[in-house]
Parts: structure tokens; C-alpha cells; sequence
């Protein structure tokens, strides 16, 4: 399947998320796809694809204020209202599967993944979960430098896609500049003006200026819900990561014991971005002996 199947889930707001269904023919299991912050659902496609392909379907969602998921009323973008955001769209998806998806989320994904299986004390809802480049305990250096980026651009926007991509190579110069920008234009949107922005709703970055107070609330409450888990655990690193060094690795095992390692070299902080192959090798081996109901 080249396409996902658009579906939607009702949030903890009542909010509506949009996501895109990948199945797999007779499958054994399902992964809900967490993109992280500033991205959208499309950021996963070939990852979802590639799991569809060997068995195991696959659910791509925009998360709260982001892509074609509602902007809360609210205001509330912290991590515990994106964590109830994924509890719901997750008993949702078991109730109309049959399966309990595990979870694989990238970033603020692999956070509210993290804090909402730290809920699920009878492990009813998840089937595992896998952290892409994401710790409770984080780099404050490179948190600025990702909040820096997302908030440059966010109020007078880029003139057009090509802007937009020179923006990217600028921050990301590891990476070659693509030449089909069709999968960045469906991570911006067009304003009343002319111009495009990101397609997020400009209160989730702005709710994250004090970087550091940012990160040490993360540390808290993540490490609380990380020694809850029970479920599989897999944690997925970057070699070159802003975020996630050995020292942060070796707390989040020392935490969470059971837990599995992988660590993929040639990647940063978007590691499927960057070494997609590998980070989705390193996934089906994990998801190879999973129990999914």
C-alpha cells in the first residue's frame, strides 16, 4: 500500500485527530506512529509502509496542534494533555482492532507515548513502547537549539517552500537538501497572507520558551513514569544526538532495567529521517517476538 487510509480519533478535549491508516494484509499486530514536535504524521510514511509490508499495520497521527489535528481552545500543550491525547486514540484503536498498538514515538511523541503508558498500570491500552531519540533527562543545549529553530520562523513565515527548505539544510547541514520538496509542503500551510508557516499551532513553541525549566519538568515526571513501566521498552538513539548522550541513556536504563538499546549510527536527533533503513531494522527485530493482544 503506497497511501495511507485517512481515520480519526476523538482526543481528551473532545479534540479531533486526523491519522492515516497503513494495513497490512492479515496482520499481527499495530504501531501507532508518534511524530515529534513541528512535525506532522507524514514524517512516518515510509516507516509505516515498511511495517505494513512485513505484517504490521501501521497508524501515522497528527498530534494536537499539529498537521490537520485541531488546535485546542485551550491552550494546553504540555506533555500530559498530548499523553491523554494518545491514551484515547490508542483504547480507541483497540476497540476497533482488536489490537493493543504499541507505541513508537519520536521526540514529543516518544514523551507523551512515554508518559501515557506510565498511566496504563494494567497494561491494558499498550503493547510496548519505543522512544526515538528521547530521554526524561535531555541536553539542555540542544533543546535550546531545537526550540531556537521551531521559534525563528513561526510568526512571519517563509515566502515559499524553497525558503522554507533553506531554513531546514541551514540547521540540518548534515543532511542533503532534497530535491522533491512535495513531503515539506505538507509540513506548512498557507496563511491569510500569502505566506507559509509551519503547520502548528504557533501556542505549542511559544508554551516552551524557558528551555530549561522545559526540560527539568520533563525530568521529573518522565523518570516518575518511566519506573512504572512494565510493557516491552525499546529506546532508540542517535549516535550523534543534540539530545539524547550516554549519560542520559544509562539513567534511562538504570530507571528501566528490562529495556532494550539501540543505537544508530550516521543519525542525530531525527534518526528515521536520517538513517531510516536501520531505525526501521532495529524495529522489527524488536517487534519480532511482540505480543499484541
Amino acid at each position: 500500500m503506497t497511501a495511507g487510509q485517512r481515520i480519526e480519533f476523538t482526543g481528551s478535549e473532545g479534540n479531533r485527530l486526523v491519522a492515516d491508516l497503513f494495513g497490512a494484509e492479515s496482520p499481527r499486530g499495530l504501531v501507532l506512529l508518534a511524530h515529534g514536535g513541528g512535525q506532522t504524521r507524514h514524517s512516518w510514511g515510509g516507516t509505516a509502509r515498511a511495517l505494513a509490508a512485513q505484517g504490521i499495520s501501521a497508524v501515522t497521527m497528527d498530534q494536537r496542534g499539529h498537521g490537520d489535528s485541531d488546535w485546542v481552545e485551550s491552550s494546553a500543550y504540555d506533555f500530559n494533555s498530548f499523553a491523554g491525547d494518545m491514551a484515547c486514540a490508542a483504547a480507541q484503536i483497540r476497540d476497533r482492532t482488536g489490537f493493543k498498538p504499541a507505541i513508537v514515538g519520536a521526540s514529543l511523541g516518544g514523551l507523551a507515548g512515554l508518559f501515557a503508558a506510565g498511566q496504563d498500570a494494567d497494561e491494558s491500552t499498550f503493547a510496548a513502547l519505543v522512544l526515538v531519540d528521547i530521554t526524561p533527562k535531555m541536553k539542555v543545549d540542544g533543546v535550546r537549539r531545537i526550540i531556537g529553530f521551531m521559534s525563528e520562523h513561526s510568526r512571519e513565515g517563509f515566502a515559499s517552500v524553497e525558503e522554507a527548505a533553506d531554513a531546514i539544510s541551514a540547521y540540518l547541514p548534515h543532511r542533503p537538501r532534497p530535491t522533491d520538496l512535495s513531503g515539506l509542503s505538507k509540513n506548512l500551510r498557507q496563511g491569510d497572507d500569502g505566506r507559509l508557516r509551519w503547520h502548528w499551532d504557533p501556542k505549542f513553541i511559544s508554551s516552551r520558551a524557558d528551555a530549561d525549566n522545559h526540560a527539568k519538568d520533563v525530568e521529573v515526571q518522565g523518570f516518575e513514569a518511566a519506573r512504572r513501566l512494565k510493557i516491552p521498552v525499546l529506546l532508540v538513539r542517535g549516535r550523534e544526538s543534540e539530545l539524547v548522550g550516554q549519560g542520559e541513556v544509562d539513567a534511562f536504563i538504570e530507571a528501566v532495567p528490562h529495556a532494550e538499546f539501540a543505537d544508530i549510527a550516521g543519525a542525530r536527533h531525527m534518526v528515521a529521517g536520517d538513517r531510516n533503513d536501520v531505525f526501521t531494522d532495529a524495529l522489527l527485530t524488536f517487534f519480532a517476538d511482540q505480543t499484541w493482544r
